[in-house]
């Protein structure tokens, strides 16, 4: 390190052009100064290894016993260097790592699937670790760093969190078909008047749907707080109890012949399904090539 500090490392870069070419002037070129500095730049090379580094034999430029054995380590040198100050890189297929992730069993159906299906083929060494929380937890634990990605609804976002919508979805209303009209679905009036199911991580949950609800001074009556999607559904039949859920959550409906979807008789915006993670992930290429493969598999036609 002492030597390191004596040299310029500029000269080294000259250096190298100067040994590979033996030509001043084609170094010139080469390094894109002008002939005069890289003369300059020989001379003080020459003071800093007491040798003189190039000579002329036969009418050309040699190098010397002692440049002859610089070559090769500064070649390896300014490689290492540049490697240092290149941009990271991230290979799939050579990669062994291992990224967290938090989302519901609504999205781990919908995207999970795909996702590992892509991960097997393109990227065989990298490895999924799920969890479960609300979207307040989530966030917490980006901001901590105990997760890589979290995948949810954030209507609020912290300082040092960015998300990406991934795609978009909108409430249905599913009930028994017995309890319902023959056609079509309910009145705001029946509608409230129904007990209802609410799918949330905690029993205390003010859901986008509460929100549309309290707007217009409305309340509804929550029989069953639950966090388990499938069950969600699975609870309707035989039943007077209506949920209100993102539509890709119910999937097919002919699974559930007992029951039928209708639309809400409350406008509630739709949601804009998200991938959050913390700012400090931004420059690391792993991590930004599975928010594409995420957001990639999230796309139609996938």
């Amino acid at each position: 390190m002492d030597e390191l500090r004596k040299i310029d490392l500029n000269l080294l870069l000259a250096l190298h052009a100067l040994l590979s070419e033996k030509h001043v002037t084609r170094a010139a070129i080469r390094l894109h100064r002008s002939q005069p500095a890289v003369s300059h730049a020989l001379a003080q090379l020459r003071t800093h290894f007491n040798d003189p580094l190039l000579i002329r034999q036969n009418g050309h430029m040699a190098l010397t016993a002692r440049a002859q054995s610089l070559a090769k380590p500064l070649q390896d040198a300014l490689a290492s260097l540049d490697s240092l100050l290149a941009a990271p890189r991230f290979d799939p297929v050579l990669a062994q790592r291992r990224f967290r992730l938090s989302l519901s069993d609504y999205s781990s159906r919908i995207i999970l699937p795909p996702l590992v299906r892509y991960l097997r083929q393109a990227a065989p060494g990298v490895d999924l670790a799920i969890s479960q929380a609300s979207r307040e937890a989530m966030l917490a634990q980006l901001l901590d760093g105990e997760l890589d990605l979290a995948l949810g609804i954030f209507p609020e976002l912290p300082q040092g969190i960015t998300a990406q919508t991934l795609f978009e979805d909108r409430f249905v209303s599913i009930a028994d078909r017995q309890v319902l009209p023959a056609k079509g679905g309910l009145a705001l009036g029946d509608w409230l008047a129904r007990p209802h199911v609410l799918m949330a991580m905690r029993p205390d949950a003010h859901d986008e749907i509460e929100r549309a609800l309290a707007a217009q001074g409305l309340r509804r009556r929550i029989a069953l707080a639950l966090p388990h999607w499938s069950a969600a559904v699975e609870v309707l039949g035989g039943t007077d109890l209506i949920l209100t859920v993102a539509k890709r959550a119910v999937g097919p409906m002919h699974q559930h012949k007992a029951l039928r979807q209708f639309a809400p008789p409350l406008a509630i915006p739709s949601l804009a399904y998200q991938q959050a993670w913390h700012n400090r992930k931004d420059s690391d290429p792993g991590h930004r090539w599975l928010r594409e493969a995420v957001w990639a598999c999230c796309q139609p036609g996938h």
